[in-house]
């Protein structure tokens, strides 16, 4: 069984600010849902913070998970509501066909390998001299090589965005094609919603983490079922752990990009 999860977080709560401001520690709490080796399955999660007073988690577990130590630590836990809902995501798979379209939400960390990084961590600037150098990974950080690092990508994910039927994107946004740098890749249905450069250690004393994340929101049309599915399941591009790669669907609204991704995909 797999098993989506939507769990109200409470801001203002002592708990929830630690939470929010460490994608480490928000991890760990994301695992405790799980009751019995949380480490033996692959569980995606995202933050969705739309309404900064009012942020949403979404979690994908193949365990039915439990969130009560969430909702009395960070959430309301004596206020009217669903504090946490938690669907089964069979319904949504059965719908998965080559040719079937959906509004998406994405959070992704887009990344390159570089054995030469313009502006270098302390941890590559440490490089003995002559030592055999190593590719780093490191984020993208303009909007442009963002969104060319997902166009690039969603053929091997099982899915494609169709050409956009709105206005073309502004100028400096415009995703290049890697092969002809020159070139501009036609316009899709897709834009950036979110962007951030989160900095937060995992315990005291270490180096901080430099995560580059970027939230997708779109319309797609599935061209391979099982792949598109795999992806579904397993996540989109690195740092999992950290609130990346969950795809979330949902119906498509009367526009394409009027609310991609944003609803809870409810059993029907």
């Amino acid at each position: 069984m797999t098993y989506l999860s939507r769990i109200r977080i409470n801001p203002l709560r002592e708990k929830s600010r630690l939470l929010l401001a460490s994608p480490h520690m928000m991890h760990g709490a994301v695992m405790h849902a799980i009751p019995d080796n949380p480490a033996d399955e692959r569980i995606l999660w995202r933050l969705d913070a739309d309404n900064p007073h009012r942020p949403f988690l979404f979690a994908l577990t193949t365990t039915r998970p439990d969130w009560s130590h969430l909702i009395e630590q960070a959430g309301w836990p004596g206020a009217d509501g669903e504090h946490a809902a938690v669907r089964d995501y069979a319904p949504l798979l059965a719908q998965i066909a080559i040719g079937r379209e959906f509004a998406f939400r994405l959070t992704a960390n887009p990344v390159q390998n570089t054995r030469n990084p313009i502006k270098p961590s302390i941890e590559q600037a440490e490089q003995a001299p002559g030592e055999r150098q190593r590719s780093h990974r490191i984020g993208h950080r303009t909007a442009a090589h963002q969104l060319t690092w997902f166009l690039t990508r969603t053929e091997r994910w099982g899915f494609a965005l169709p050409e956009a039927r709105t206005d073309a994107p502004a100028l400096g946004l415009e995703p290049l094609d890697p092969q002809e740098d020159a070139d501009v890749l036609p316009a899709r249905e897709v834009r950036i919603t979110a962007r951030e450069r989160r900095s937060f250690t995992k315990k005291r004393g270490d180096r901080p983490v430099i995560l580059t994340t970027v939230t997708f929101e779109g319309r797609l049309r599935i061209t391979e079922a099982a792949v598109f599915t795999e992806r579904l399941l397993g996540g989109i591009g690195p740092a999992k752990s950290y609130g990346c790669g969950l795809l979330t669907l949902a119906p498509l609204p009367a526009h394409p990009l009027q609310s991609g991704g944003r609803r809870f995909v409810e059993s029907r």
